[in-house]
């Protein structure tokens, strides 16, 4: 990857050009994983900034950080930077719970994704942004 490669953050199409080569360079579950929640989060808000940020983590954002998608070897994790203010009727977030900002969805191979959730999920984050900014 070269644009961004010294750790310098990029965002629109230079950033969404390196998810791309993320997601290429997977090959696996976790790179069809991942681009099926990118896709998600596309389709509940047409207006999200792609962003590659902290040496190679892809980021969504409207008016500020919404989540990150990172990839391991046993998940892929969406992290919701304000996470623990937002409802999440269905359970989706697993992971980092115990923090009083962030919450995490880690999503294995195989699992189902609840799409409806997850798009109201990032809404709901794009709301807090919103009102968050309006308020400033």
């Amino acid at each position: 990857m070269k644009a961004g490669a010294t750790g310098e953050p990029q965002s629109g199409t230079d950033a969404s050009k390196l998810i791309d080569e993320r997601i290429a360079s997977l090959g696996d579950w976790r790179g069809e994983t991942l681009a099926r929640v990118r896709a998600l989060i596309h389709a509940a808000d047409p207006d999200v900034l792609e962003e590659w940020k902290w040496r190679g983590t892809p980021v969504w954002s409207h008016a500020g950080i919404v989540c990150t998608g990172e990839t391991y070897k046993a998940y892929v994790k969406l992290t919701f930077a304000k996470g623990a203010s937002l409802p999440d009727p269905k359970g989706l977030f697993n992971s980092s719970l115990e923090g009083n900002t962030r919450r995490a969805i880690d999503i294995p191979q195989g699992a189902a994704i609840d799409e409806a959730a997850l798009k109201a999920l990032f809404l709901a984050g794009v709301a807090l942004n919103l009102s968050k900014k309006g308020k400033r």
